[in-house]
């Protein structure tokens, strides 16, 4: 069989596919390419990483006490009064701030935990929040 023969009976096979359905499988077949193609090169580049196709780790499960749960674990900080703290915190948060930070507004004031001093403040596991001057 000749090139041209060829040809011509490709083209005569392919005139009896609907457009749609072969434009679909065009489609397709190129999508899966291009996905194989990436699956391969980001498996190469694994290897040549020294990183494994598939990693297992283990994962550690605390110790609970009966009746407790994490929120027993955590104690809570000591509150006090408005009038005699200095700092701010918000009992949800992870930073302190002054009365006077912008940010301190945001905190509602039934989640408002007042302390005397940063150290105070610090024991309790909160840190200096970085947009307010003077901490």
């Amino acid at each position: 069989m000749t090139i041209p023969g060829l040809i011509a009976r490709s083209k005569a096979l392919l005139a009896r596919i609907p457009t749609d359905i072969l434009l679909t499988l065009v489609i397709l077949s190129s999508v899966g390419t291009s996905f194989w193609l990436g699956l391969i090169t980001g498996r190469e580049q694994g290897a040549l990483q020294g990183k494994p196709d598939i990693s297992i780790e283990q994962f550690e499960v605390p110790n609970i006490a009966p009746g407790g749960g994490p929120a027993a674990a955590v104690a809570a900080p000591k509150a006090i009064s408005p009038s005699t703290g200095t700092y701010m915190a918000s009992k949800n948060g992870t930073k302190y701030y002054l009365p006077t930070c912008s940010s301190s507004n945001r905190i509602k004031p039934e989640n408002r935990v007042w302390f005397k001093s940063k150290a105070e403040a610090e024991a309790a596991g909160y840190g200096p929040a970085a947009n307010c001057p003077g901490l």
